[in-house]
């Protein structure tokens, strides 16, 4: 099938409109990640953002697929369809990235295996945030390695789309988008399926999403709505344990409902928010025989956070509180729960015409069950000229142990009730180049962590568990780089992009031969770049080429093509991925599909 789309691709044409304004301009985005309100080039981290228009470009059907082609976002996945993946930054592990939806925090306290599993439909998304390094002082735990933040669309006019996409191994993907805005209320829907039987034995998948986003009273002070819930349901082939554990069964549950809002009084900001997240995830050994072993975990989160942020003559104050209780039912981790309040502070000072800027901020914490703890951190900006700024920052950062980490245990796996929290102290230096048609950024990063957690064993037996343990040290450093060109060519936009990221991890006298997480299968190399080729205002293509060198020494690339073509009120739409049938595995040994290609129509009304 995949030579037949690929003839189709050849000469069909089928490629979609690419508007002039293709690439949202940078310098006009506002990161509302921070927690002082700040433009993109005037932020003193690495921070890198995809917008709606690239997201649609690129021709993903899932955002795990477009995050991979971010030099340094390590999407470790387990198969086809995005049933199951892990997301690592910059070396750390999948419970020391934060994701974050519109600002609220998804941590889950079983494991971090399950944080993908929010990611709203790339139709819902205005653009993504991606916080590299650590970022603990503006969001506390969690955000150990980074942060990514799904900043969601707020508005769009009186619509109905349906899509339909088919393709190898008998996807079928199927989505319908409603919305509409008026004066008071603006209301976006999407509910989609997509299932698949599988490139392999007991691979199949079937994912449901629901997806709700409101803003009412926007004639006055909007409050933003969101309700999602997403089930995926799919065989487990090698996923966990061993690869020769290939008839593993899962199914996952992801639900999200929040209340935000943003109210500005004078030159204060106010962003209260309440949220409730649950996560279920039942899992069986041996599909449909839950008598051999099952395990069913489900996670409950409520809370409640206030950012505020201020403007003076002294310069930009930001300070916020958020309260949560965490709760987990779980026939092997037992029912257990705790208690976490963060409390953040900083201050932007403007130095030397404005032309420096010093934000020193601190985060202090309280969790029921590890105490308290406080972690310090500052950034330093030099804008040399416009469109040219230096930067630098140090901090301290954390992670507290899941309930995972401290009480799991079966054959292969046993926890630890005697973890202590993890902690690091990162530092990075960067310049970042800015103007109407060229984004270029360069960073040098170091991170030293303590006592990280990892499970670990000294023995190849198979019969001998890997055992959480708080490792000694963990040195890594790294380099992250970025250009994204915007050349006009007869009145059409081409997008070039390049990322690229470098990284070593040392692990320092940990005494254990084996470990399962903290330095094995790194990105050690992670090479991307991507072409977005507009033939017309109707017909566009997009290629990307991605290459990956693991410290393992495992190397491979990987090329990806999408084309669209839009007639009045269709769009036709192809994503080949893997087109050179590359054989790799990004994690747990799990053979990643070959060639394989999806052909979709879209109707709008």
């Amino acid at each position: 099938m995949l030579r037949r789309l690929s003839f189709v691709f050849l000469i069909g044409h089928l490629n979609a409109q690419i508007d002039t304004l293709s690439t949202q301009k940078l310098n006009e985005v506002i990161l509302s990640s921070d927690r002082i309100e700040t433009l993109y080039t005037q932020n003193s981290k690495t921070v890198q953002i995809v917008t709606a228009q690239q997201i649609r470009q690129s021709g993903v059907t899932h955002l795990v697929d477009l995050l991979q082609q971010v030099g340094g976002v390590d999407i470790k996945r387990r198969g086809a369809g995005a049933a199951q993946a892990d997301l690592n930054i910059r070396g750390g592990t999948f419970d020391q990235t934060l994701l974050l939806i519109d600002g609220i925090k998804l941590d889950d306290g079983q494991t971090g295996h399950h944080t993908l599993n929010f990611l709203p439909p790339p139709q819902m998304v205005e653009r993504i945030e991606i916080i590299k390094g650590p970022a603990a002082r503006a969001y506390g735990q969690n955000a150990f390695t980074g942060a990514i933040n799904i900043v969601t669309k707020k508005e769009t006019p009186k619509t109905l789309t349906l899509d339909l996409q088919k393709g190898n191994y008998d996807q079928t993907n199927g989505s319908i988008f409603v919305g509409n805005t008026s004066e008071k209320t603006a209301v976006l829907g999407l509910v989609s399926k997509y299932t698949s039987d599988g490139y392999r034995y007991n691979t199949d998948y079937d994912h449901t999403h629901y997806f709700i986003k409101s803003s009412l009273n926007r004639h006055k002070t909007p409050v933003d709505l969101i309700a999602s819930h997403s089930s995926r349901k799919f065989g487990a082939n090698g996923f966990y344990a061993t690869p020769s554990a290939v008839d593993q069964y899962e199914a996952t549950q992801a639900s999200l409902f929040s209340l935000s809002q943003r109210r500005t009084v004078g030159t204060w900001i106010y962003k209260p928010k309440v949220y409730w997240r649950r996560g279920q995830d039942m899992y069986e050994y041996i599909r449909n025989r839950p008598d051999i072993y099952r395990n069913l975990h489900v996670t409950n989160k409520v809370g409640a956070a206030l950012d505020v942020s201020a403007a003076s003559s002294l310069g930009l104050t930001g300070f916020g509180v958020d309260f949560s209780r965490v709760g987990i039912r779980s026939n092997n981790l037992g029912n257990r729960s705790r208690t976490m309040m963060n409390f953040f502070f900083e201050h932007r000072f403007y130095l030397f015409n404005n032309s420096v800027d010093l934000t020193p901020g601190i985060v202090a914490n309280y969790f029921s069950d590890f105490g308290s703890h406080s972690f310090p951190g500052i950034d330093l900006g030099w804008q040399l000229k416009p469109g040219v700024r230096i930067y630098a920052n140090t901090g301290r950062t954390f992670r507290i142990p899941t309930f995972t980490d401290l009480y799991y245990s079966d054959s292969t796996t046993l926890g630890n009730s005697g973890l202590i929290p993890e902690e690091a102290i990162s530092n990075e230096i960067g310049i970042r180049y800015s103007n109407a048609t060229v984004t270029a950024s360069l960073a040098f990063f170091s991170r030293k962590a303590e006592n990280l957690i990892d499970f670990v064993k000294n023995s190849d037996d198979n019969a001998t568990p890997f055992k959480a343990e708080n490792i000694q040290q963990v040195n890594t450093h790294g380099i992250d780089l970025e250009l994204i060109h915007l050349i006009p060519i007869n009145s059409l936009n081409h997008q070039f992009k390049i990322n690229y990221s470098y990284l070593e991890n040392n692990l320092q006298d940990s005494g254990y031969n084996f470990t399962r997480y903290s330095i094995n299968n790194d990105l050690k190399h992670h090479f991307v770049g991507s072409y977005s080729l507009p033939f017309s205002q109707k017909v566009s293509a997009h290629f990307v080429y991605k290459y990956v060198e693991r410290t393992s020494g495992d190397a491979y690339s990987v090329a990806d093509v999408s084309a669209r073509w839009m007639f009045k009120s269709f769009e036709m739409s192809l994503y080949l991925n893997n087109i050179f049938n590359t054989e790799y595995w990004e994690s747990n040994l799990v053979p990643m599909p070959k060639g394989n290609g999806l052909l979709g129509l879209r109707y709008s009304f």
